[in-house]
């Protein structure tokens, strides 16, 4: 995987987000930071997300982290544009398997429920995972054939 990401937040996400963008860099990801940046102007979620989410589309990043209050807005409305898998996990074995089983590509995390250094551990595992990585492979199997009838379900409902 690239080292490349982007992240983003809302003023809820921020000391969250400015966490794991430091570890991120420690590690030698180029971030892509898409707001909020200054406290005193924050951007709404959903705005965020969206801008989140077209990146995704684009194709300009493989994957991404975002951050609001609880994780479930940014979801949410990154989870209406096609192509986006995200995940609001509270805990890094959810986050872990997030990438492994659902092959998401968008972390959400919540600033009000997840502490700098979970929320670092978790952004770690999410990186560093790949789709079924160490899992049985008759489970890496049907994995593979449940994400090609989920995109191609996901095809048909974007464009009905």
């Amino acid at each position: 995987m690239k080292k490349q990401i982007f992240i983003g937040s809302d003023l809820s996400g921020l000391p969250l987000k400015d966490a794991v963008k430091n570890w991120a860099i420690e590690q030698g990801y180029q971030i892509d930071d898409i707001g909020t940046t200054d406290p005193d102007a924050p951007l709404p979620f959903f705005e965020v997300a969206m801008k989140g989410a077209r990146l995704i589309q684009d194709k300009v990043h493989e994957r991404g982290i975002l951050i609001c209050g609880t994780g479930m807005g940014m979801s949410i409305v990154a989870n209406k544009h096609e192509g986006v898998h995200a995940a609001a996990c509270e805990s890094v074995y959810a986050a872990e398997k997030c990438r492994a089983i659902n092959d998401a590509n968008v972390l959400c995390m919540g600033g009000w429920v997840i502490a700098p250094i979970m929320g670092v551990e978790m952004a770690k595992v999410f990186l560093n995972t790949s789709f079924t990585q160490n899992l049985e492979d008759w489970r890496a199997k049907n994995l593979e054939k449940a994400r090609t009838i989920v995109r191609d379900m996901e095809k048909k409902n974007f464009h009905l």
